[in-house]
């Protein structure tokens, strides 16, 4: 990441649990086994590019944006139209993504042109109601988009689960088509994110954090920031309808439950917050330790519930049924904002800094 973006992550500990997390979503289908482990690891790759495409907007230019989710749909309808209606053909696949990725560019252009000249608060009301306005017409049009019940579609061949392609006599593993559609997740949102990276630490994202800073004086210096916001809104768009493309791609369907839903917005603002806004490596972290909790927190109060009563504990019991989960996931948010306050990125790298001035002392 170093090499390629020349951003580190300035922390020793980040750079472990960076590393541990890649190696854990690297080894996922050999190491944990079940197809839970590799849903919610295929989840935490499609959200850490999904987060860091939202990263580039709010923490390094400022701008709330609601139509985030918008994008993401965009790319998963795309893919999901194309393989409905031509089969299950690389052909749909490269359809998919010649129509989903310049579709969701140049709607995020024209929403930028007219609506980034605005202050901020304008600028999230006009995203919140053309993406409000965007779902009811995915909802509506039942004869493109499925309506209500959205669209499952099969994939090539080559990803079917039910192709083989190294036995498990032969190496002790299985590697399938499933096996594989995982790696083209893991891969492409790897890429995504590096790219993300490279952008935000190139002289063009140094103008974005001028702008973030103070836009008055960005633009007394001469710089086009009605351009570099647009521009910058329309690559978080186009790496937004990336991870929605993969996410259909992972589910084999496209709804507005999956890819259009309000509440996915507000996972990503989540997420955002508890990674750091304004790293990018706080996309990895935000979805890992988001996406970890919504999937196993409830088993895990389950087990301590369970322990709790065997051990006659009294009162705690109650407050540990799993029912409750989405309270604890709730103040786990609240202490982590509390604690974490440039969320746990920033934290870390504060921890870094601090360290490396008393070495040098």
């Amino acid at each position: 990441m170093m090499i390629l973006s020349g951003d580190p992550p300035r922390s020793r500990i980040l750079s472990l649990i960076l590393i541990l997390i890649i190696l854990a979503l690297a080894a996922t289908p050999f190491v944990f086994p079940g197809a839970k482990a590799m849903n919610v690891a295929a989840k935490i790759c499609i959200f850490a590019a999904l987060v860091a495409s939202y990263d580039l907007l709010l923490g390094y230019t400022g701008s709330v944006s609601f139509a985030h989710t918008m994008f993401y749909g965009i790319g998963s309808y795309a893919i999901a139209i194309a393989l409905y209606a031509m089969g299950p053909s690389w052909g749909a696949v490269a359809t998919g993504i010649v129509v989903g990725l310049p579709l969701a560019a140049l709607l995020a252009l024209a929403i930028g042109l007219f609506s980034l000249r605005v202050a901020a608060i304008f600028f999230a009301m006009i995203t919140l109601a053309v993406a409000s306005a965007f779902q009811v017409l995915a909802s509506q049009l039942s004869w493109l988009t499925g309506g209500e019940d959205g669209r499952s579609f099969q994939l090539p061949e080559l990803l079917r689960p039910g192709t083989v392609l190294i036995p498990k006599s032969l190496m002790g593993f299985e590697l399938n088509g499933r096996t594989l559609t995982y790696y083209l997740v893991f891969i492409a949102s790897a890429v995504m994110i590096l790219g993300l990276l490279r952008v935000v630490n190139s002289p063009f994202g140094r103008v974005l954090q001028a702008i973030r800073e103070n836009r008055f004086r960005a633009e007394a210096l001469g710089f086009r920031t009605v351009f570099h916001l647009t521009y910058a809104n329309c690559l978080a768009a186009l790496v937004a309808a990336g991870a929605g493309i993969l996410n259909a791609l992972w589910l084999r369907y496209a709804g507005l439950d999956t890819s259009l839903s309000f509440s996915i917005m507000l996972d990503i603002l989540l997420m955002v917050v508890i990674g750091g806004m304004g790293t990018i490596y706080g996309a990895i972290i935000g979805a890992s330790i988001f996406i970890l909790a919504q999937n196993y927190l409830q088993a895990l109060m389950g087990v301590a519930s369970k322990a709790a009563t065997e051990a006659g504990v009294p009162l705690l019991p109650g407050l540990l049924h799993p029912d409750r989960w989405l309270l604890w996931l709730g103040l786990l948010f609240i202490a982590s904002v509390y604690f974490f306050p440039t969320g746990v990125v920033g934290r870390l790298r504060s921890l870094g800094t601090e360290e490396t001035k008393r070495a040098s002392h």
